[in-house]
């Protein structure tokens, strides 16, 4: 059943890649590899746990584990995917046992899972994967679509003519180091899946031609990544090493990898300044309405900097409260709103439903959200049969060195997304007193490097490229002819920088 799953993934990502000639829309690609693959598991989880399903043979889990605990035994001895599986499900089904018993008033001391057989704690097991993933998918997607939101709101009163009227060069180069400067260091300060959606809303007041765009786009995504990579906020999997201890210095972070992350942005630059030519066609802004007319400048520079405000707002309440990202978002949005409405009760009512947030949510890209939803919960139907741990622990064992399985993860995050694959490195490493494992060692701010930015690679390899995907219509094979061996190229030269230096 595993490999039916590999399988139906793989066969999702072809569709996905060649979405214009199957003419298949990507979200509907995505939504069926997630579903399906959630669906192969849930019919099937005894399988890929290690646990027989058959209730006469053993009624309880208990009982098959202690059928079976020499082989458990010899699993984890080798360190099997399975094995790393299994633990997970004992541990998990004797949390299972101990509630049950508290709801039910069971002493410890009786046969605690009598009542409890093997296919509901199974059901149970499963239903609880889904869950645990559901909430991180969707804390991802609420923050998604808060941060649209909050930049529509921005772009509807011409809130971003502060920034594009202050880039007046129509020169394409320089308009390119310019604009991956800025994401760069925006993505540092706010996040990469942010500044993506940012920069977009940007590139779209200065550039006219759609194939141009995409090409400043691709950049974006390389920049946003880069960014994102040296500081503890600018990406998810950074966050996740500063957050549990493996890098627990915001200095070190920064000192140790903001030079390896700008090569990462300035040896593409630098290729691509030798075949881009020619001057930037300005898009024409005769639409009026839907870029701020009839607002003082005043007004716009107020929600330019109350949107940014309240973007830069969301690292500083998850770091305050602990709560997940999407948390901060939706307050930022929520006083976005409120302010907006009240900025605009007296207008006239065409006015007023022209700039309301309620008109503006009428433009977010739902095929975008959805299609994130389908690939995050494909890549999680991957990480629950312990797919990805097994991957992991390929690495370790034919790899060896730290640097080449940092390396091999980067390239593995353009293809899954990078997050289970660094707790999965999380999982494999424990924090050691001294040596490259240690708390700040080398293993882990490499593995923050490549992981943050070896996505890159392919225009679905991160939630910055995802988001741009979506936003721009770019398709998955444009991408991989014109872009990834650019970032290919910006991320092996960064790997060499931080070896070098």
């Amino acid at each position: 059943m595993e490999t039916f799953i590999v399988i139906v993934f793989v066969l999702g990502y072809l569709m996905i890649a060649l979405e214009h000639s199957v003419k298949v829309d990507k979200a509907a690609s995505a939504l069926l590899i997630g579903m399906i693959c959630w669906g192969m598991y849930a019919l099937n989880p005894s399988g890929f746990l290690l646990v027989d399903n058959d209730p006469d043979k053993y009624p309880t889990i208990e009982q098959h584990i202690a059928e079976n605990q020499e082989v458990l035994d010899q699993d984890a001895a080798t360190e099997t995917g399975n094995a790393l599986q299994t633990d997970k499900t004992i541990i998990f089904f004797d949390e299972v046992v101990n509630e049950y018993n508290r709801e039910n008033g069971v002493a410890k001391s009786e046969k605690r899972e009598a009542e409890l057989s093997t296919k509901t704690q199974l059901t149970h097991y499963v239903e609880h994967g889904l869950i645990h993933h559901l909430f991180e998918i969707s804390g991802i997607l609420f923050f998604l679509l808060g941060a649209m939101t909050i930049v529509e709101v921005v772009d509807a009163h011409g809130g971003f003519s502060i920034i594009t009227d202050k880039i007046t060069t129509t020169n394409t180069v320089k308009l390119l180091w310019i604009i991956s400067a800025i994401t760069f260091f925006f993505s540092a300060a706010l996040d990469n899946l942010t500044t993506s959606i940012v920069m977009i809303s940007v590139l779209r007041k200065l550039i006219s031609d759609q194939k141009t765009r995409w090409y400043f786009a691709g950049f974006v995504i390389i920049s946003a990544n880069a960014g994102g990579a040296w500081s503890p906020i600018g990406d998810v999997t950074t966050t996740m090493l500063w957050i549990k201890g493996q890098l627990p210095h915001t200095i070190d972070i920064i000192t140790g990898l903001i030079l390896p992350s700008l090569v990462t942005m300035i040896v593409p630059l630098i290729i691509a300044s030798f075949t881009f030519k020619g001057k930037i066609e300005r898009p024409e802004l005769a639409d009026g309405a839907s870029h701020g007319a009839g607002l003082k400048s005043s007004e716009k520079t107020f929600i330019f900097g109350l949107g940014l405000a309240g973007l830069i707002f969301v690292p500083i309440f998850k770091t305050a409260t602990h709560l997940p990202p999407f948390m901060g978002m939706m307050l930022s949005l929520g006083v976005i709103w409120t302010v907006v409405e009240l900025m605009h009760r007296k207008k006239s009512p065409k006015k007023k439903k022209e700039f309301s947030p309620l008109t503006i949510l009428q433009k977010i890209d739902t095929a975008s959200v959805l299609f994130f939803l389908g690939i995050l919960l494909a890549v999680s139907a991957l990480q629950e049969i312990g797919y990805l741990a097994k991957v992991a622990l390929f690495l370790n064992e034919s790899l060896g060195n730290i640097y080449a399985i940092n390396v091999a993860i980067g390239f593995l995050s353009a293809i899954v997304d990078n997050v289970p694959l660094v707790a999965a490195a999380q999982g494999m490493y424990d924090i050691a007193d001294s040596g490259v494992y240690q708390a700040g060692g080398e293993f882990w701010k490499f593995l923050a490097y490549c992981a943050g930015t070896g996505g890159s690679a392919l225009i679905i390899g991160s939630a910055a490229g995802v988001a741009v995907m979506g936003l721009e219509k770019i398709s998955f094979g444009w991408y991989l002819k014109r872009m990834s061996l650019l970032a290919i190229a910006g991320y092996l030269a960064g790997a060499g920088a931080y070896l070098l230096f």
